[in-house]
C-alpha cells in the first residue's frame, strides 16, 4: 500500500484526482482495497454561477484547478435550467451543445453530469408525459456533448389533503410508472439518470429511495446521495448503507438540523470527517461535487472538504 503523504497542494495541483490511497487509512482494510487509485474526485456545479459565460467559467475553474464539473445549464450564454420543472431548449442545436461542452474541455475539464431536475411528480399526466419529454431532450443534448449522467429528484406538488401527495399510494405507483418510462428513454440515449433523494419530497430518505430504485429495475436508474438532504431523516451511516450499491454520484454540501434550506459545505451539521470515509469505503467511484456554492464560497468549501480528507491520511 502507497503510504505517501499528500498535502492539500499536491491535490490542488493534480486537479484533486490524485492516489489518495493514504486518505481511508481510518477504514477497513478491505475498503482500502476497493478504493481506486483516482480517489477523490472533486468537482463542483456550475449553478451558482449564473454571471458568468461557459467560457468564463471553464477559464475560472481552470485557473483554480477544478477539472470536474456538473453542468447546469444556467450560465448567463445558456440560461435554460428550471427547478422542478421544463424549458424549450430546442435552440440548443447539436453544433451549439459541443460548443458549450468544448468551453470546458478545451481547458482540461470534464463534465460528469448534467442537471435537469424536472418534475416527475405532477399529477396530470400530461404535464409528466411534457416534462419526459423535456428531459429526453436533455439526454439528447448530453450525447451531443458527450455526457451520459442526468441529476434528478422527484419533482414537487403540493395538495391540501391529509396525507401530503407525495406519500399517497397512487402517486408511488404513478412514480414507479414514469421511472420506467425515464429508463426506456435513458436506454434508447444510452443515459444513466441519477435521482437525488431529499426530505422534503417523494425521496424523501435513504431506504425510501432505495425501495424506488429496487422497484423500477435498471441499471438505467441509480442515485446521487446528497447527505445534507437527508440528514434530518437519516444518520450517515445510515444513507449509506441503504443506497451504497446505487451511488454514482455524492453532492458536497451542508445542512443545518431542523432547517429547510441547505448551505455550503463546513457550515452545516454534517460531520465531514466521517462523511469523506464513509464515501471512500461505501463509493469509491463517486465524484465529490460541491454544491450550493458560487464565487466567494466555493474556495473556502473545498478547502473544508479537502481538510477532511487529509485529517483521515493523518489519522
Amino acid at each position: 500500500m502507497n503510504t505517501t503523504r499528500f498535502t492539500r497542494r499536491d491535490v490542488l495541483r493534480s486537479g484533486a484526482a490524485l492516489a489518495m490511497a493514504p486518505a481511508v487509512a481510518s477504514i477497513s482494510t478491505a475498503a482500502q482495497a476497493q478504493t481506486p487509485a483516482q480517489w477523490p474526485i472533486i468537482g463542483v456545479s456550475t449553478l451558482g454561477f449564473g454571471d458568468y459565460t461557459n467560457r468564463q467559467l471553464a477559464q475560472e475553474f481552470a485557473a483554480e484547478n477544478v477539472r470536474t464539473i456538473q453542468l447546469f445549464l444556467s450560465q448567463s450564454d445558456s440560461q435554460y435550467w428550471v427547478y422542478s420543472g421544463r424549458s424549450d431548449v430546442s435552440a440548443i442545436t447539436p453544433d451549439r451543445a459541443r460548443e458549450i461542452a468544448n468551453e470546458y474541455r478545451s481547458v482540461g475539464i470534464d463534465i460528469h453530469s448534467i442537471g435537469v431536475y424536472t418534475n416527475l411528480i405532477h399529477p396530470d399526466p400530461a404535464e409528466r408525459s411534457a416534462n419526459l419529454d423535456y428531459f429526453e431532450a436533455m439526454m439528447r443534448i448530453g450525447a451531443e456533448m458527450n455526457v451520459h449522467t442526468f441529476i434528478t429528484e422527484a419533482g414537487h406538488h403540493n395538495t391540501a389533503d391529509h396525507v401530503p401527495y407525495h406519500f399517497q399510494t397512487d402517486t408511488w405507483k404513478h412514480m414507479v410508472e414514469t421511472g420506467r418510462e425515464l429508463v426506456k428513454r435513458a436506454e434508447a440515449c444510452n443515459a444513466t439518470v441519477l435521482v437525488e433523494p431529499s426530505f422534503l419530497s417523494f425521496f424523501a430518505s435513504a431506504k425510501r429511495t432505495r425501495v424506488f430504485l429496487e422497484e423500477v429495475g435498471s441499471p438505467r436508474m441509480r442515485a446521487l446521495l446528497d447527505p445534507a438532504n437527508i440528514l434530518e431523516l437519516n444518520d450517515l451511516e445510515e444513507m449509506f448503507a441503504q443506497l451504497a450499491p446505487w451511488i454514482d454520484c455524492i453532492h458536497a454540501k451542508d445542512r443545518k438540523l431542523h432547517v429547510d434550506y441547505g448551505v455550503p459545505a463546513g457550515q452545516g451539521d454534517i460531520d465531514y470527517k466521517k462523511f469523506v470515509a464513509l464515501a471512500a469505503k461505501h463509493a469509491p467511484n463517486a465524484p465529490l461535487i460541491l454544491e450550493y456554492v458560487g464565487p466567494k464560497d466555493y474556495r473556502q468549501a473545498r478547502e473544508i472538504l479537502l481538510n477532511a480528507i487529509q485529517s483521515l491520511s493523518e489519522a
